[in-house]
Parts: C-alpha cells; structure tokens; sequence
C-alpha cells in the first residue's frame, strides 16, 4: 500500500535527519538546515537546505537527496541550497529530476531588478538560456522583461517566436514591447530586416543599445533581464554605464576554452562593480540511450571555475533536443512541465534571491 502523503513526509523527515551535519553534529532536520519541505501525492519531494558556504555545501545536497529518493514512495526529488541575507549568495543545483520546486510564501512587489545574462564566448547557449529563465521567472507571477543587447546576433524573436513586424508606438513615441510567454521582449531584431547583416561600427551599436534601453516602454516590471553578446567590449561597458545592473549570470560550457573566458569576464564584472550572481554550466552532458552521460565537453568545468573564482554555481543543464527545438519554434522549453522546465525555475529562483540579496529588493517568486 503506497504511503498516505502525511506519512511520506514523516518518513522523508526521517531519512533527512538520519543526515549527519557536519557542522553542528545533528541531523539535517534537527539542526534546522532542512526549510520549505513539500511532499505532493504523487510522491514529488522538494526542499531547501541552508547554507552558509554556498557551492560548498553541494556535496550535502547531493547526499541529503538521495537520502529522500531512497525513501518508499517517493517518485523525484528536487533540494537546493539557500542562504539568507546574511550569508553567502543562495546557489541552486538543478537535478534531472521532474520534481516541482518548494512553493514560496509571498513578498511584497520590489523595484525592478535588472541581470544580465553573459558569456564572455559566443556559443556556449547564452541567449537559450536567458529566454528560458525570462519565462520560468515570469510564469512564477513576475513581471518580467528581456532585453536583446546582442545587436550582431538577434536570436530573441526567433526564439520567442515573436518575428513579426516593427513594435507599435505610445503617444510619446516609444516603443511597445512585444509579449510572448508572458516576457515583454524587445530586440533590435524587430527594427532591422532579419535577413541582412548589421554592419556597423561601434558607435552605431552603441547608439542602438542606448535606443533599446530608453526608448522603449517597459511599463512597471519585477525583474529585466539583459541577454548581452559575448565578450567583454565596449557593448558590455555601455549597459554597466546606462543601465543599474543589480547582477550577472555568466553562462559557459564545461570546455577550458570557454571558462578561460568565464575568467575574464568575472573581473571585468568585478572592475566595473557589478556583483557575479553566478555560474550556469550548459551543454553538462549528453545522455545516452542507456541512460548514461556522454560529457562531451568535459565534466564539472564550470562548477570548478566558480569555485576557484569564489562566486556561486547555480547549477547545470545538460544537452537537450527540447532545448533547440523549443528555441527554433518559439516555444521555449521553460514554457512546459518537463525537467527542464523546473530546472530553469529553480535556477530562476537562485538568480531572483541572489539580485535581491546584492540589491536589497527580495522579488516575490511563487512557484505552484
């Protein structure tokens, strides 16, 4: 007979207190690292265990949710780590599991945060991923913003599928944000044709980035995201001088060319001030038929690289089908109930608590 949901959790408590925290010599559950426990009738687990030492702790987590995947009954389990205020910057893991993330108590509406999503290398699937975190965020019930900084490579109405026609105009003559999954969008892809180059110099691309950030009406928005083209030129020293940038997520593959350039960009951001929220590994893995992973890449460069730079590692998505042919048709894969889609509003959620840690305006992020 499958476990009552009251006595699932009872039993998930248990196996979660038989782990031993090494700090202070108690059970999870006992020491009260275990916050925001929910077990659903279907037998999806999901929690929270506070940290202090941020990616550090991931060792932890791992043991911690294997502890509760053994418990009878349960069907997935979803743990990430979480810091106060007070502590180091929350870092989250994203498991392949399709366990939905603990729902959150609600909190005020705060002034608008504003990330920016980069890369420092081109082809590492930056703009995938600061879409799909633009709709896991805003199916949380924020009002969200993406703005498409990348003037040379466009790929937000593609990937949004919102490449239609030029966006309308207020009164005052600014522009309209084009809508799709619940993210305004705005792109210099909706004012050039999609079908020949820009070719322009870099006075033209900076004017065109001051166009996209002041001439458009972004209403009354919780959280802008930026997606930025690679690099570290003058296109990402023009936003840190016109935009308030509360953040930066820095996406990268696992490979060493890529996160030579992860480096580089954690201190450009550090010069210029701007807190490093982060570190997403993308393309982690590939699985296999069998089941196993295929690191094409290499395995946990990313995590690695955080940590010898001292900033969080938020989590890893590995390579997925769902993940380009969502970016191909429009509908990016955050839109649905898969595991990837609750990755991304884990990482979401990591990304929120972080900006609202370094910009003191925690966003109300509720995930149902």
């Amino acid at each position: 007979m499958a476990k009552l949901p009251r006595d699932l959790e009872k039993a998930v408590r248990a196996a979660l207190d038989a782990v031993i925290d090494p700090v202070g010599g108690k059970g999870l559950v006992a020491s009260g690292r275990v916050t925001g426990l929910v077990v659903r009738d279907d037998g999806r687990v999901g929690f929270a265990l506070e940290t202090s030492v941020g990616a550090a702790d991931e060792p932890l987590r791992r043991i911690a949710a294997s502890a509760a995947a053994a418990v009878a009954g349960v069907a997935a389990v979803t743990a990430v780590l979480t810091a106060d205020a007070g502590a180091a910057l929350p870092t989250a893991s994203p498991a392949a599991s399709p366990a939905a993330p603990p729902t959150r108590a609600p909190a005020r509406r705060p002034a608008r945060l504003i990330v920016a999503v980069a890369s420092a290398k081109g082809g590492v699937g930056k703009s995938t991923v600061a879409v799909n975190l633009a709709v896991a965020a805003a199916r949380s019930g924020l009002r969200v913003g993406l703005l498409d900084a990348d003037i040379f490579g466009p790929s937000i109405p593609t990937m949004l599928g919102t490449v239609v026609g030029k966006p309308d105009l207020t009164a005052d003559r600014k522009m309209i944000p084009r809508t799709a999954h619940g993210v305004a969008t705005m792109s210099i892809g909706y004012l050039v044709n999609p079908d020949n180059p820009v070719v322009w110099r870099g006075p033209m691309v900076m004017s065109a980035i001051v166009q996209l950030i002041n001439d458009t009406d972004w209403g009354d928005l919780d959280v802008l995201f930026v997606d930025t083209p690679p690099g570290t030129g003058e296109v990402q020293l023009t936003l840190v001088q016109r935009l308030p940038l509360d953040g930066v997520v820095i996406v990268s593959t696992p490979q060493e060319v890529a996160l030579a350039d992860v480096r580089r960009g954690v201190a450009m951001f550090r010069k210029t001030a701007i807190p490093v929220l982060g570190v997403i590994e993308n393309m982690a893995w590939f699985e296999q038929t069998d089941g196993s992973r295929a690191y094409i890449f290499g395995a946990g460069g990313a995590q690695r690289t955080a940590a010898e730079q001292n900033v969080p590692f938020l989590g890893e998505i590995p390579i997925l089908a769902e993940l380009r042919e969502g970016g191909d048709v429009g509908i990016p894969a955050a839109a649905g109930e898969t595991a990837v889609a609750h990755a991304f509003a884990l990482l979401a959620t990591a990304i929120c608590d972080a900006a609202a840690v370094a910009g003191k305006a925690p966003p109300a992020l509720i995930f149902e």
